[in-house]
């Protein structure tokens, strides 16, 4: 299992993404899952300098992950695949049964989205998506970086709007 993590997280890659998990993890390449990313020339390059040397980064569309899924899962080294919102993560687990596991990073505040961690901030389609991911057998929680606990889908959609 070279990819050691699915995350969503709406920055893609910044610290959190290649020291809070690239470290611990030992990852030494990142799998960036989203369909304008991977058509946009300068974003690639701009996402590439956040990235250390030591890392391999692969651009994919949802369509290319699933299909190079089997290459990334072969890789002896450790990755990460990281989407930037629940949608993108949930067409990628329907193609990708193999996917079981899900962890939301940073969803940060727009308007319609409501706080359920300091750091998770969803809307009721992003709750029902989440919920059908679980209901096909996936394990969505929610964790920072590997140090705080990870907090299960059914946590963390009890938890006041207010996050605490």
């Amino acid at each position: 299992m070279p990819i050691d993590i699915y995350r969503i997280d709406d920055r893609l890659i910044h610290g959190q993404v290649v020291v809070g998990w690239g470290q611990p993890l030992n990852l030494r390449f990142i799998v960036l899952v989203d369909d304008e990313v991977a058509c946009c020339d300068w974003e690639r390059e701009l996402y590439r300098m956040g990235v250390p040397p030591n890392f391999e980064l692969h651009f994919e569309t949802v369509a290319g992950a699933a299909d190079n899924f089997g290459k990334y899962v072969q890789d002896r080294r450790h990755g990460i695949l990281v989407t930037r919102d629940i949608t993108a993560m949930a067409k990628l687990a329907a193609l990708v049964p193999e996917i079981r596991t899900v962890n939301l990073g940073g969803l940060h505040y727009s308007e319609g989205r409501h706080k359920r961690l300091r750091y998770v901030f969803l809307t009721e389609e992003e709750e029902q998506a989440l919920r059908g991911l679980a209901q096909r057998g996936v394990v969505v929680t929610a964790q920072d970086v590997p140090a705080t606990r990870a907090v299960p889908l059914d946590e963390l959609l009890v938890s006041r709007r207010d996050g605490a």
